[in-house]
């Protein structure tokens, strides 16, 4: 134990609430900065409980109307299939802004880049399955088979 400590344990300094972290009695540490282990928060920040309720009511709508238009049956399925993804994309939209909070600042770079990333791998995933599936029912059809 050096000096400093030494000293210190014998003539201990009071500590502020605020730069110590709670100690148990008869137990001598070194004083914690409560300040420095503070998360940083950047300008993106946490959304507010309007925005929360506005992203909620704005995903509520955009769930109801697919299910409305199924229910009533108001369009043909040609056209009621490619009208309810795309509500479904808007609807992942509203989930990345107002829940996940990603937008076009700076400290969300690394963020939108691994975003468009697993966009990517997904697409190539599901394409990839297609064009597989497709094939494979195109080539084992029961008349395709070769005969020997």
């Amino acid at each position: 134990m050096s000096g400093k400590e030494h000293d210190d344990f014998k003539h201990p300094q009071p500590k502020s609430a605020a730069t110590t972290a709670a100690q148990p009695t008869g137990h001598v540490t070194k004083p914690v900065d409560v300040a420095a282990h503070d998360h940083a928060h950047d300008a993106a920040g946490h959304g507010t409980v309007g925005s929360y309720l506005f992203g909620f009511v704005v995903a509520v709508v955009l769930t109801a109307i697919p299910f409305g238009m199924v229910m009533m049956h108001a369009m043909p399925v040609a056209t009621l299939l490619p009208t309810i993804i795309a509500l479904g994309v808007v609807q992942i939209v509203v989930h990345l802004v107002y829940f996940l909070h990603m937008n076009t600042s700076s400290s969300q770079v690394w963020n939108n880049a691994a975003f468009i990333f697993a966009v990517i791998v997904v697409g190539i995933l599901i394409a990839g399955s297609l064009w597989v599936m497709y094939h494979l029912n195109t080539n084992m059809m029961p008349g395709m088979m070769p005969v020997e």
